[in-house]
């Protein structure tokens, strides 16, 4: 069985991840999806949180059909992270090209750390290109509807935690 681990702070869970997530799922067995905690940072959503949300995403949209997807905290390396989960490959979301330079850099220090351990880019849809997880933090927090940026169950929790 291969399996892939989907690294992100997932704060909130996006149409952009779930987009992601689904290429993913269509070309490994099992995904596990790695919530990034830092105790420095003050999330929108505490992880158990954000795992709820990705799995109840899931199971509305139907996008874990015919694979397995794990929800695991993480807060070292990405790429050790990905090592103890038993990954083969880290798979990254690629919106544009800063994202590739970016992206670009981390996968050669990943590889240079865990050679066996591959970067897999997969490029976000056209719908869901301009969606990024802080937009979407801070169109909310401005009072702004982020329904058609997020999952429904996300907007709810988003509509719920800030009245």
């Amino acid at each position: 069985m291969k399996r892939a681990f989907y690294p992100g702070s997932f704060d909130p869970l996006t149409l952009g991840h779930l987009d992601i997530l689904r290429q993913a799922l269509a070309a490994f067995d099992e995904v596990v999806v790695g919530i990034g905690v830092h105790p420095g940072k003050q999330p929108m959503f505490e992880f158990g949180e954000r795992a709820a949300m990705i799995r109840e995403a899931l199971a509305a949209d139907g996008a874990a059909a015919g694979g397995v997807v794990d929800v695991v905290a993480f807060d070292g390396l990405v790429v050790e992270a990905a090592g103890e989960a038993g990954a083969v490959a880290l798979v990254r979301g690629l919106r544009d090209g800063t994202d590739l330079d970016y992206e670009m850099q981390m996968a050669g220090m990943n590889g240079a750390m865990r050679p066996d351990i591959a970067t897999l880019f997969f490029p976000a849809s056209p719908a869901t290109r301009p969606i990024t997880a802080t937009l979407v933090r801070q169109i909310a927090r401005m009072g702004g509807d982020v329904a058609r940026f997020v999952p429904e169950n996300v907007a709810r929790a988003i509509r719920l935690k800030l009245g």
